[in-house]
C-alpha cells in the first residue's frame, strides 16, 4: 500500500498509530500474500491520492470495491478503461443524461471526476475476488470514518451524495452547517427506480457549488 503523501497525510497520521490500523495493515498484507484481492495494492488509496483534502468539494460514498477481475482501481463506482460499465454506473450515467444532458460514454473510468475534487470513497477499501463484502469489519470502516470526520470539519462548502443505506448510515457524522447532504436510493438495478432516477443530484450539486462561488463539476465522461 503506497503511503498517502498529499495533505490527507497530516490529517490521517494519528490513525496509523492506533491498534485497529496496525491489525488492519497486518490482515490486508496477509490477504494480498495468500489470496486474489482487489484493487491492486498500489491502487488502494487512489481516492485520497487523486483528490487532495484541500480540493474536495463533492463526496460520493460507495461500499466496497468491485470484486471481479480487472474492475476495481480504488475509486467508488469507477472501473478501469476497457472494462464493461457496471449496472449501477450505467444507471448513474442514465440519471446524468436525464439531469444534465450528458451523453452516455463508452467507459466507466471516473478519474476525471476525482481530479476535479469529487472524492470517490468506498467505506471498505479492499475485497477478495468474487466475494462481495469479504473485507467488511476488518478495520477499513474505522479508517474511512476518520476521513469522513475530517471532511466534516472542513470550513467550506462540501456536497455529500449518499446513495443507498450503507452510505446513508454515515449521515449522523455529517453535522457541518456549511455542507449539503443529498440522499437517494442506491443506483443499483434493484433500487434505482425507487427514487435514484429523478433525484437530480448532479444539477443540485452544481447549483450549490455555484451559489458558493465554487467551480461546478464537469460530469461528462468522454469516450475512450
Amino acid at each position: 500500500m503506497p503511503p498517502i503523501t498529499n495533505d490527507w497525510a497530516e490529517h490521517l497520521k494519528e490513525e496509523y498509530k492506533k491498534p485497529y490500523y496496525k491489525k488492519l495493515y497486518q490482515t490486508v498484507t496477509a490477504e494480498y500474500a495468500q489470496k486474489n484481492i482487489f484493487p491492486p495494492a498500489d491502487d488502494i488509496f487512489n481516492a485520497f491520492h487523486l483528490t487532495p483534502l484541500s480540493r474536495v468539494k463533492v463526496v460520493i460514498l460507495g461500499q466496497d470495491p468491485y470484486h471481479n477481475v480487472g474492475q476495481a482501481h480504488g475509486l467508488s463506482f469507477s472501473v478501469k478503461p476497457g472494462v464493461q460499465t457496471p449496472p449501477s454506473l450505467v444507471n448513474i450515467y442514465q440519471e446524468l443524461h436525464e439531469d444534465l444532458g450528458c451523453y452516455i460514454p463508452n467507459n466507466g473510468y471516473l478519474t476525471k471526476w476525482a481530479e476535479q475534487g469529487v472524492l470517490l470513497l468506498n467505506t471498505v477499501l479492499t475485497v477478495q475476488a468474487h466475494k462481495a463484502n469479504s473485507h467488511k469489519d476488518i478495520g477499513w470502516e474505522e479508517f474511512t470514518d476518520a476521513a469522513i470526520r475530517i471532511l466534516n470539519e472542513q470550513d467550506r462548502p462540501i456536497v455529500y451524495l449518499l446513495w443507498g443505506r450503507n452510505a446513508q448510515n454515515k449521515k449522523w457524522m455529517l453535522t457541518n452547517p456549511k455542507h449539503l447532504v443529498l440522499e437517494a436510493p442506491h443506483p443499483s438495478p434493484f433500487s434505482a427506480s425507487r427514487g435514484f432516477f429523478g433525484c437530480r443530484h448532479f444539477s443540485r450539486t452544481n447549483e450549490f457549488l455555484k451559489e458558493h462561488g465554487i467551480e461546478p463539476v464537469d460530469w461528462q465522461i468522454e469516450n475512450i
